[in-house]
């Protein structure tokens, strides 16, 4: 797979988890360098845009990133 066309900019890829490595190369691996279309952060950006994304939402919050959506709806 391709990496997430957002990964530039991500607040997460970019060290968000830089005092936990071994848990944000996992993410990265899943998230960020695989299927995307899971990641709680991208859902968000993709239904609200980037500045509706909190800065403390994980890429494995799916149930978080819809009930952001579903509020702002």
């Amino acid at each position: 797979m391709a990496n997430c066309e957002l990964l530039e900019k991500c607040i997460f890829f970019n060290d968000k988890m830089g005092n936990r490595p071994g848990m944000a190369e996992m993410y990265k691996k899943t998230f960020c360098r695989g299927d995307n279309s899971t990641c709680a952060r991208h859902m968000v950006v993709e239904a609200m845009g980037r500045d509706k994304v909190p800065p403390n939402l994980f890429p494995n919050q799916a149930d978080e990133a819809k009930m952001i959506i579903s509020a702002g709806r």
